[in-house]
């Protein structure tokens, strides 16, 4: 009963303290990011503060999801502060726990935060980022949000009745019914290309492509330009989004069936299956944190080096960040597989924080 009491209170403060920092830093991106778009629309007096603020409001979380690791490390950081100078620690030690009956609660905590944010924040704030960008695009009169990567990535490939065509874009917007700078390769029946056709903007209407300012090059090189230009798809919005939008704009629950279109498109689905992995790693990675959060206070916390524990979670984070970051841009790529990519960082990360409490506390 008493463990168990225990066990309740540590989990509570470890839980009180990551969600406290990740609210107070999503606040302070929210202001920030307000800010901008207010100093970005001050000479549009049509448009009115409740809708930059709907859209910040909006899109912050996903932005701030990213920062979820490092507010789990210095989190847990200053709970183990707070325990260590209420001489709790101490207690619990003379009480004959380890360092791993008190850092058991913060390990469940950041694996409880872990499954919840990919299972159910993940999909809410795609969710809420989409009507984001729906906002925007009525409020502002423009594309306000470009979901995709550079061109060099945001590739797909349609049937027409004419055959196939391969069809490449700077961006896209409102909710994939908008591309911009477009590029089809436009091949007929017997695979053969037939023509080329460019583009400053594509809206998709009901079963066609309609390009605005679009110039057709023949396979002799004869340029036509077209005020609009009609091309035939069968392609819905939602499957332009899924497809060429950046990973982190598809929900954890539609990862696995953009990964299989991306497939069947011919397209390498390199970045979605990492997206995918990275989201399945995520409770390990945030337990990880719990851990370096441990081996990096707990010693420090004794001799009341405080400024040096703070840098010490500082560092760490770093370092973890540098290695997550190459990781992830090898597995885009394809050069290592993405599971590999995804996972080393929190595995790596793991190791190292039990390494390092065995032999700091137990050996």
């Amino acid at each position: 009963m008493i463990f168990g009491a225990l066990w309740r209170y540590i989990a509570g403060l470890f839980l009180k303290w990551i969600v406290g920092l990740f609210v107070g830093t999503t606040l302070l991106a929210f202001l920030i990011d307000v800010l901008e778009v207010l100093r970005g629309n001050v000479d549009r007096p049509e448009v009115s503060y409740l809708d930059i603020v709907a859209v910040s409001a909006l899109r912050i979380p996903l932005v701030t999801e990213q920062i979820l690791p490092f507010a789990v490390l210095i989190g847990s950081i200053a709970a183990f502060l707070a325990l260590s100078r209420r001489s709790e620690l101490v207690v619990t030690r003379a009480a004959g726990l380890s360092v791993w009956q008190f850092a058991g609660p913060g390990l469940l905590v950041a694996l409880a935060i872990g499954v919840f944010a990919t299972t159910v924040y993940n999909p809410a704030v795609t969710a809420m980022r989409m009507e984001s960008d729906r906002i925007a695009a009525a409020a502002f009169g423009s594309v306000a949000s470009i979901l995709s990567e550079s061109s060099s990535e945001a590739w797909l490939r349609q049937s027409t009745p004419e055959g196939e065509a391969i069809m490449s874009v700077e961006g896209i917007a409102d909710a994939g019914r908008t591309i911009l700078e477009p590029t089809f390769w436009v091949f007929d029946e017997s695979g053969r290309l037939a023509r080329r056709v460019e583009a400053v903007i594509g809206t998709l209407e009901d079963d066609r492509w309609r390009l605005a300012e679009a110039v057709e090059t023949d396979l002799t090189g004869v340029r036509t330009p077209h005020a609009l230009y009609d091309l035939p798809t069968l392609l819905t919005p939602d499957q332009v989004r899924e497809r060429l939008s950046s990973p982190d704009a598809v929900s954890f629950w539609r990862l696995p069936d953009t990964i299989s279109q991306a497939a069947a498109s011919g397209l390498p689905p390199y970045r979605f299956r990492l997206q995918f992995h990275v989201l399945l790693s995520r409770p390990l990675l945030l337990a990880s944190m719990v851990l370096i959060a441990a081996t990096v206070s707990l010693g420090m916390a004794r001799s009341g080096h405080l400024g040096r524990m703070i840098l010490g979670g500082v560092v760490a984070g770093f370092v973890l960040y540098v290695i997550t970051e190459i990781a992830r841009d090898l597995g885009s790529e394809g050069l290592v597989p993405a599971a590999l990519a995804a996972w080393a960082p929190g595995v790596v990360a793991t190791l190292f924080g039990v390494t390092m409490l065995l032999y700091r506390e137990d050996g």
